[in-house]
């Protein structure tokens, strides 16, 4: 690599102010998984889920789940040229979206987070039409995070269908 102006390195793979980028992306390293990504990725999420969702209630977690959608797609797409790909493995805030709009007024009750985060990760390794759209053919950070959110919407939607029949039962 060559030196650029005074003396540091061209930019590049390795340019400065990557590295808030790859934390965010990564959701703070998570996606440094040796295995798995994803799913180690999903895990946090659910924990943000569980203590966030009492305080800010369904409206709040909805602005919440927008406001991290937005930042995802940023993120991501600052983060893919820096790790080298546009979807790669470490980028998991994506995962983190998906995970948000999956819980969006689901009950606040740990069976329904375990139903959430496997529902969630069923649709995101699936990836149903829109999904897969997205996943693959819009190579850039709002392809990378909407396939996770519209994973999400379905993992939603299963869960307050589950939920309807639960309550009918």
């Amino acid at each position: 690599m060559g030196e650029g102006r005074f003396g540091f390195p061209e930019r590049g793979v390795h340019q400065p102010g990557g590295l808030p980028w790859k934390a965010l992306a990564s959701f703070g390293g998570f996606g440094y998984s040796p295995f798995a990504s994803g799913t180690v990725g999903t895990l946090p999420a659910v924990v943000i889920w569980w203590f966030a969702f009492p305080l800010l209630g369904g409206w709040g977690w909805l602005a919440l789940s927008v406001v991290t959608t937005g930042i995802s797609t940023l993120a991501a797409h600052k983060a893919g040229p820096l790790f080298g790909k546009t979807d790669a493995g470490e980028i998991v805030i994506d995962e983190v979206a998906g995970l948000f709009w999956t819980m969006t007024l689901a009950p606040h009750d740990w069976r329904w987070a375990v139903a959430g985060f496997f529902a969630f990760r069923l649709f995101d390794i699936v990836k149903p039409w829109p999904a897969s759209y997205f996943d693959k053919k819009v190579k850039n950070g709002f392809g990378v995070t909407m396939d996770d959110v519209v994973a999400g919407l379905f993992a939603c939607a299963l869960l307050h269908a589950m939920a309807w029949i639960a309550n009918a039962l």
